[in-house]
């Protein structure tokens, strides 16, 4: 029997609103947040820093304040899954939209460090940390949103339009920057920077607007809404540990992973010891993300047909492998091979990526599943995102260049997200919520019909 012949006659089109109100939010979210991201890298070191700072600890402190936000992530998910536990997925989704709005934009109007001094890179922080806090909430909800929405046979498909969000958002933030260096290093270190930071109070219009007109998800509305329950950050650590810690431990390529493959590679790229054209590397991140929204889905969809543990396996380990000539075609500035290591590697990390969204919702069941969901997902990306640029340029500095020190670092990821793939439990929505249970680590599905 076909998926659309079980599922019930609208499920498909609520799935698509669904999957669409997660994309958008998603993309805007995410375009805030590498417009940070890529700003870090090529020009907070020079905007909010003292200029005869060494480069390379203006580079450690620029980093510095893009890891606050990964910090601030897990009380971000605390509060706003606190809010989508108890009120519903839609509300909590609409303010974490317009809490990063505002941040971002706020920050394209900052004065930097020859302005105000030490205030410059304080407020800046401020800022970093309004991100973090809405980054903290959207991830978790935006996944919900489109995989409780989905058809019991298509979860891990529609759960990949939530991930498409992060390749957009990154494409849409790099291109922005990659159009902007065309305007020469003086301008955009003046003026330039502040456009892109900017454009976001219009992205935040648009995402309000298709955020506002969704339907809450079946799965809240049947199953937590109205429901008598525990605090939800209270249920989640009391029953939800075990999930909560092998979801941190996923996350280690997912985002570590995948900071150092996009980040951490372009400042490097860009350092004095390598001395690449910003624009070469700009260039390949921005094809790479525009490749990666297009083979998010159909790997996402894979995900249906062989399950999103071995889809999974299929993205973390060959991650490994491309990372060794990525890094000898940079060192070697050969243009050619890196662009297409760069792009190779953004499709292996989209197979720990596009599979995400579903295979961590059904890591816990739909009581305290915001929270549980948005808690493991922050503190993994605090630890391993917000972490790993500022150590793999911490080795850099220790191992005197030798970048196969970052490389061994990048194994030890690989590794820790493998064991997390492996242990992770998988739940059904058609289980009953009522009453507390005691998490297993089993190694398969529990329930088939979602693969």
């Amino acid at each position: 029997m076909s998926a659309t012949a079980t599922a019930p006659p609208n499920s498909h089109r609520r799935a698509l609103k669904g999957g669409m109100a997660a994309l958008v939010g998603t993309s805007i979210e995410w375009y805030d947040f590498y417009v940070y991201a890529t700003a870090a890298a090529i020009i907070f070191p020079y905007v909010f820093f003292p200029e005869d700072l060494d480069p390379a600890l203006a580079t450690l402190a620029s980093f510095g304040t893009y890891a606050v936000a990964f910090f601030m992530r897990p009380l971000g998910g605390i509060i706003f899954g606190h809010i989508g536990d108890k009120l519903g997925r839609k509300p909590a989704l609409t303010m974490t939209l317009v809490l990063m709005g505002v941040a971002t934009t706020l920050v394209g109007v900052l004065p930097g460090y020859a302005a105000i001094g030490i205030w410059g890179p304080v407020l800046l922080i401020l800022c970093r940390m309004a991100q973090g806090l809405a980054v903290g909430g959207e991830w978790g909800g935006a996944s919900l949103m489109s995989v409780e929405s989905a058809p019991p046979k298509w979860k891990t498909f529609y759960g990949g339009f939530t991930q498409v969000g992060n390749p957009l958002g990154a494409l849409m933030a790099t291109g922005a920057f990659w159009a902007l260096s065309a305007l020469g290093q003086d301008a955009l270190l003046s003026w330039g920077w502040r456009l892109p930071f900017l454009f976001s109070i219009v992205l935040i219009g648009v995402g309000f607007w298709v955020r506002f007109r969704v339907e809450e998800t079946p799965v809240f509305e049947e199953k937590v809404g109205g429901q008598e329950q525990s605090t939800p950050i209270l249920f989640a650590l009391k029953n939800n540990w075990a999930p909560i810690l092998l979801g941190f431990c996923i996350i280690a390529m997912s985002s570590g992973g995948y900071v150092i493959a996009t980040t951490f590679v372009q400042n490097y790229a860009d350092s004095p010891e390598i001395g690449l054209d910003p624009t070469v590397i700009l260039g390949a991140l921005t094809i790479a993300s525009l490749v990666e929204m297009l083979v998010t889905l159909p790997i996402a969809a894979l995900g249906d047909k062989i399950g999103p543990k071995r889809v999974m396996y299929l993205g973390i380990i060959p991650s490994f492998l491309v990372i060794i000539p990525l890094v000898l075609s940079i060192q070697a500035k050969n243009v050619a091979l890196i662009w297409l290591f760069v792009i190779l590697i953004r499709v292996t990390l989209s197979g720990a990526w596009a599979p995400l969204s579903t295979l961590m919702a059904q890591m816990f069941r739909p009581q305290s599943r915001y929270t549980s969901m948005s808690l493991s997902y922050g503190v993994g990306a605090a630890v391993w995102g917000g972490l790993s640029p500022a150590i793999a340029s911490l080795l850099l500095v220790l191992t005197d260049g030798n970048f196969w020190s970052v490389v061994a670092f990048f194994g030890l990821l690989t590794l820790v997200a493998w064991i997390g793939v492996r242990f992770a439990p998988q739940h059904s929505d058609a289980a009953p919520v009522t009453g507390s249970f005691r998490p297993r680590l089993d190694t398969t599905a529990i329930d088939t019909t979602d693969r």
